[in-house]
């Protein structure tokens, strides 16, 4: 198989697993193939099969490209709900924030890995105070971030509950302020 032709057999999101497996292990040393193999898992999971969850072939591609020096696949990794936990763990230590961010964000993030990130960056606890699976305990500290975006998304997140949302109807910025009336059913 030549580049091209793996770049568009990559393109399909009902190309059978196996040969996105196939095409990854030929051309692990193209970083262009490679990100075609982390766009097209990512595309597929999130939207086209579910039952790829307990695939060992998708294990296997998210362990592998959870590896790779292209940031475009470990972060398409980290946002994949089928990533395993040791894998979400290793990636919550990534050196570049984008990738720990989503991490974050990924619903199925244990709550463990999701504690470790709680002292990190803004762009890691923005992502992090947006996630359901974050404890409480969590939102309730996040509720009181510096930023106003970790605010807002805290105002936002399904799981915030309503102690926490009355708290932020104090919040000095009328955005959070909204978005606590709005969980709060306060307005129409």
């Amino acid at each position: 198989m030549t580049h091209d032709e793996a770049m568009e057999q990559l393109d399909r999101v009902d190309l059978p697993i196996q040969t996105v497996q196939a095409i990854f292990d030929e051309f692990k040393q193209d970083k262009q193939i490679v990100g075609m193999v982390a766009m097209n898992l990512s595309r597929r999971t999130s939207v086209y099969d579910n039952s790829l969850g307990k695939s060992d072939e998708l294990t296997s591609l998210l362990r592998d490209l959870s590896s790779v020096d292209d940031m475009g696949s470990r972060w398409a990794v980290a946002k994949n709900h089928h990533t395993p936990a040791d894998i979400l763990e290793k990636l919550a230590r990534d050196t570049i924030n984008l990738v720990r961010a989503l991490v974050a964000t990924n619903p199925h993030t244990p709550v463990y890995i999701l504690s470790n990130l709680f002292s990190d960056e803004k762009i890691v606890r923005d992502g992090l105070s947006g996630n359901p699976s974050t404890p409480a305990k969590l939102l309730k500290i996040l509720a009181i971030d510096t930023d106003k975006m970790v605010r807002l998304r805290v105002a936002e997140n399904p799981k915030t509950t309503s102690d926490i949302l009355k708290e932020l109807l104090d919040d000095s910025d009328p955005d959070v302020v909204k978005a606590a009336e709005l969980r709060l059913g306060m307005q129409p």
